[in-house]
């Protein structure tokens, strides 16, 4: 099972891996093993909760696609559990940030001695900016 909150558990079962060859530079070992990991996770067909699954879907995320997938490649390393290891970690951020509930912002309204200063502070700097300007004697 795999954690991705207190409340939320996903079977290893329902994520499909797939290693692929990195690309880049890399020399000719490069071009005989596949350490590329790349994750792939069906969000409509998952045990998620309905909540996530809406989210995710919603989210603009690059590595969600129009079909509702998650796809998540990760070449950083050399070792292939590494990058493996990264995926899931990728994923599970990604999965529990649409779990977190954003505060309501209160608004507030600005001091009237906060006020009162940024007039005299503009104020101030206009007669700065005003001794600065030549007369002209007509």
């Amino acid at each position: 099972m795999i954690k991705i909150s207190n409340r939320v558990f996903l079977p290893e079962s329902e994520i499909q891996w797939q290693f692929i060859r990195a690309s880049g530079a890399g020399g000719q070992h490069i071009n005989k093993v596949s350490t590329a990991a790349q994750l792939i996770f069906e969000i409509r067909g998952s045990s998620l909760p309905e909540l996530y699954q809406e989210k995710l879907l919603a989210k603009s995320d690059h590595r969600i696609t129009q079909s509702g997938k998650i796809i998540i490649k990760c070449q950083l390393s050399r070792s292939q559990e590494a990058n493996r290891e990264e995926a899931l970690a990728q994923f599970i951020a990604l999965v529990a940030s649409v779990g977190v509930i954003q505060k309501k912002r209160i608004a507030t309204k600005a001091t009237k001695a906060s006020q009162r200063r940024r007039v005299d502070a503009k104020k101030q700097r206009g007669n700065v900016k005003a001794l600065r300007q030549q007369k002209s004697y007509d």
